[in-house]
């Protein structure tokens, strides 16, 4: 499980806006082995966690990656992948592919998306309550300090008010999910053994600074974390 929200600009007007905000938690079993996001390749380039490696890896652009990976996508349980391409010189591009989707990628116009265990924008009432909150916060991005920000997109990530009643997100996995409906239905996913371990926040501004947050979960337990911050500059 996972949710995500993200919004770009590829062509921000302002010095103070950013061309990429993202908000992402990642869900799972608090018992099952992990790493805190760090850098990593030949180089040291790659900065990640539980990533896709190949397309972080590969000499292919976004599209045709997921091109790559479309025709293969039968070959898997459901998945969504999103790949992006952030250069000034060529502007920046963002794609999607759903696997039990549409059976090509799209490139993303500008704006403002949501992403849970679900198709790209699918409605599920988590995700437009996550998203409307998502984007109380970025509309204010420009005014407010950086460190301020991220609280603020840190604090929407960390929202449990479940968003019931909600058929769709019931009908996804009557067995597993309804037992757990009250924690499921919420942006942070808070239960007994699963639910959010890592909360990601992602800034790129208009020159191109990266500040890369990630806030994790100590020990299996839901009352310690921890957080790091990374800050580079994207390669032309």
């Amino acid at each position: 499980m996972c949710i995500i929200f993200f919004k770009f600009d590829p062509r921000p007007v302002s010095k103070n806006a950013y061309r990429l905000i993202l908000a992402a938690n990642r869900d799972e079993f608090y018992h099952r082995p992990s790493k805190v996001a760090d850098f990593w390749g030949s180089n040291n380039e790659i900065l990640s966690g539980e990533l896709v490696a190949h397309f972080l890896t590969a000499d292919m652009d976004s599209l045709s990656y997921l091109k790559k990976v479309s025709t293969e996508g039968h070959l898997y349980n459901g998945f969504n992948l999103i790949a992006a391409d952030l250069s000034p010189e060529k502007g920046d591009v963002v794609c999607y592919y759903g696997n039990q989707g549409e059976p090509e990628p799209i490139v993303l116009a500008p704006g403002t998306y949501g992403l849970s265990n679900a198709l790209l924008e699918t409605p599920w009432k988590k995700l437009c309550f996550g998203k409307q909150l998502f984007l109380e916060a970025v509309e204010q991005s420009q005014a407010l300090p950086k460190d301020v920000l991220i609280a603020q997109l840190l604090d929407v990530l960390n929202n449990e008010e479940a968003q019931l009643p909600d058929p769709a997100i019931e009908d996804q996995g009557r067995e597993y999910v309804r037992p757990i409906l009250s924690k499921y239905a919420a942006v942070c996913v808070r239960c007994p053994g699963y639910g959010t371990r890592t909360n990601t926040v992602i800034l790129v501004d208009a020159d191109g600074h990266v500040t890369f947050t990630e806030r994790s979960m100590l020990d299996k337990d839901p009352s310690r974390w921890e957080t790091n911050t990374h800050e580079f500059r994207l390669q032309s």
